[in-house]
């Protein structure tokens, strides 16, 4: 079978994605993912009587140990495909790769299973996020100076 005809297979049998449909999931989904984050923050600091700052920490943890605990649970994968990129924000995401490699690893031990493979997937975003953050304060330092 010569490559052109090939491709052609390969073009008709590819699933075509409807962008329109997906992001505006993504949005409403995201969206309500920004709203019952705002609610956890006022809830935070209603009932604990914490300033806005603290109630920020715990809506994070809260967020980390909810998609952590659907990781785990093999839920968060399958809300992924459904609700598409609305779900891997940056901290979701950020816990997802974390807790889907410590579980793929654990069977190789504390040490040389989860230890050394639980950055994995998530190593990337550390080292360009701590270098992105050293070259911007650095501009800001030299544009704004000291």
């Amino acid at each position: 079978m010569d490559k052109d005809k090939y491709q052609n297979i390969v073009n008709k049998n590819t699933p075509k994605e409807n962008y329109i449909k997906n992001a505006l999931i993504a949005f409403f989904v995201g969206g309500a993912l920004g709203s019952l984050s705002e609610l956890l923050l006022r809830c935070y600091s209603l009932w604990l009587n914490l300033p806005r700052k603290e109630s920020g920490v715990l809506v994070i943890l809260t967020l980390i140990v909810i998609a952590s605990v659907l990781t785990a649970l093999g839920v968060f994968d399958v809300l992924v495909t459904k609700v598409k990129s609305a779900l891997i924000i940056p901290i979701t995401g950020f816990a997802h790769s974390m807790t889907s490699a410590a579980l793929e690893y654990k069977h190789e031990g504390l040490i040389l299973g989860i230890g050394a493979n639980i950055f994995k997937l998530a190593g990337t975003v550390v080292l360009y996020g701590v270098v992105s953050v050293y070259f911007f304060g650095l501009i800001r330092l030299l544009i704004m100076g000291g």
